[in-house]
């Protein structure tokens, strides 16, 4: 359990200690539980509120092991999710501010832009409602010419045409994690490492503290999908096998757990059901065909991703993904080896790149995405979008819950973080 391994998996810089009794004032001013990007970010945004005394608890021995550290490190522009969206509205303002903390601190981070090309009529209308979109919300955009585009990468096919988003990039998101933890523990914070969440208990008659549990070292972890609360044995004796520390306020931010976390809490009526889309990843073991910039597909209306699209890391080799494969099991991480999977990847990447060596393309490593359904990634208007879900729970003082929060979750995690600040103190 969390306080009796506090000396061994926490990193603390304060005088206040876990707590294995019930107290007048609680544990931790704020719990969050979940650290990933956002979680991080979150609880580096409450601790500089004066006089917190924020916990951060992760299920994992170390941070950011899922979904944050799994994915094509992107810094999205905020052109896909549609108007009066959350999605738009903090990846657009998270980009400003992820650039400005990156530039600032030394954090690893390139914005070398993105190409999303078409290859035939239906594909550039596509890039025309992405292009229309982008111009009414004030992010750069523009088509390049067949000229332009032939001279600056001339290994990309765009026989349609070709639009540039030049407000793109990417970040090293294993560097830029490393700083929002080290920033909250040197502000006070405390990181709670493998300390899975078994069991939560809401304040009394919706005012007071919330109550946390976690699982001993070796016992089973809440199942996330469960269509029921996870129950605590209240027959079990107080004291050591019985610990839990408390805290005023609790935010979820679990990720691809956070609706185990929300169904522990909420009354059944309120339970979520989680979808899991897997995504594979490619490595490209050659030099030839090279590209400067991000290429993405005209993105598919309905389709669970954005298409398996060529990012660059910071070294500057190219990689490939992710597909979509919708799985029941957030830990299913393993590479699918499905031949026919891996030929479709293949020939969708080839559509952009016709000089790729297929053979050159390895299945790399695969990374899963939080959803609350099977929507599209991107907003068309026909109502198969699913937004983040954000809110101040009704009725739980001091719970904000956070669901959903998959691509562009990387990008807008310092604006969520703001939000979460906005919803409990504003």
């Amino acid at each position: 359990m969390l306080a009796r391994r506090a000396l061994t998996t926490c990193t603390r810089h304060s005088s206040r200690c876990f707590s294995s009794t019930v107290k007048r004032q609680a544990d931790f001013t704020h719990a969050v539980i979940g650290g990933g990007t956002v979680g991080l970010a979150i609880a580096r945004r409450l601790q500089r509120i004066d006089g917190a005394q924020v916990v951060l608890i992760e299920k994992h021995g170390m941070v950011g092991t899922e979904t944050s550290s799994r994915n094509s490190e992107a810094i999205h522009a905020g052109i896909y999710y549609g108007h009066d969206t959350l999605k738009t509205k903090l990846c657009v303002e998270g980009k400003k501010m992820m650039y400005e903390l990156c530039e600032k601190n030394r954090v690893p981070y390139m914005n070398c832009g993105k190409w999303v090309v078409a290859q035939d009529d239906e594909q550039l209308d596509a890039l025309k409602g992405v292009h229309d979109f982008a111009k009414s919300i004030d992010v750069p955009i523009r088509f390049i010419s067949k000229e332009e585009a032939q001279t600056r990468e001339p290994h990309v096919r765009a026989q349609a045409g070709a639009l540039e988003s030049p407000s793109t990039g990417i970040v090293d998101s294993h560097s830029y994690m490393q700083f929002l933890q080290g920033d909250f523990e040197e502000a006070g914070g405390t990181t709670a490492l493998a300390s899975p969440v078994s069991h939560i208990s809401p304040p009394a008659n919706g005012s007071g503290e919330w109550k946390i549990w976690t699982a001993s070292p070796g016992s089973e972890e809440p199942v996330p999908s469960s269509p029921s609360p996870q129950t605590h044995d209240q027959t079990t004796a107080q004291g050591e096998d019985d610990t839990f520390i408390t805290a005023e306020t609790l935010i979820n931010s679990a990720g691809l757990y956070a609706c185990g976390i929300n169904n522990m809490i909420l009354p059944p009526s309120r339970h979520r059901t989680p979808y899991y889309a897997k995504g594979s990843y490619f490595s490209y073991s050659k030099s030839h065909p090279k590209t400067n910039t991000l290429i993405y597909p005209a993105p598919i209306p309905g389709h669970g991703g954005l298409g398996t699209h060529l990012t660059l890391d910071m070294g500057g080799r190219i990689r490939f993904g992710p597909d979509v494969e919708w799985v029941d099991n957030p830990n299913d991480l393993a590479p699918n080896p499905d031949g026919e999977r891996f030929r479709t990847a293949i020939e969708d990447i080839k559509s952009y790149l016709p000089g790729l060596d297929g053979d050159a393309v390895m299945l790399d490593y695969c990374g899963i995405r939080p959803k609350l359904g099977k929507g599209g990634a991107q907003n068309t208007g026909k109502g198969d979008f699913i937004d983040f879900y954000i809110e101040k729970e009704e009725g739980y003082d001091g719970f904000v819950n956070l669901l959903g929060i998959e691509s562009p979750g990387l990008t807008s995690s310092l604006a969520i973080a703001e939000h979460v600040h906005d919803l409990l103190y504003r």
